[in-house]
């Protein structure tokens, strides 16, 4: 089940639930798009690349799968990086498409 973190981990910009902007790497590191744009699609903690996070639906369409069974969580993680650091980082896994790295 995804946690919906609840801000973009580098700028700290709101990402609620329902936010078309969240974009998340396969360990669920939360970011914003403009952010993801200035971490060259590579994500600092792990290296891979981002997809746009689901939306879970507000309201129970079948079987209780919604936020009001499975709330998105408050925990915030806030690591801006470093970008200058980043991109040094980036250049190795950012020369290879995301689903080769």
């Amino acid at each position: 089940m995804l946690e919906l973190r609840p801000t973009c981990e580098q700028c700290n910009k709101a990402l609620p639930p329902e936010s078309a902007e969240a974009m998340i790497c396969s360990f669920e590191c939360t970011f914003c798009r403009d952010c993801v744009d200035l971490l060259q699609n590579v994500c600092p903690n792990c290296g891979g690349g981002f997809a746009p996070r689901p939306v879970r639906p507000g309201r129970d369409w079948k079987n209780g799968n919604s936020l009001q069974r499975y709330p998105a969580t408050t925990h915030v993680t806030y690591k801006p990086v470093v970008l200058e650091d980043h991109a040094a980082f980036a250049v190795a896994p950012g020369s290879l498409p995301p689903t080769q790295r």
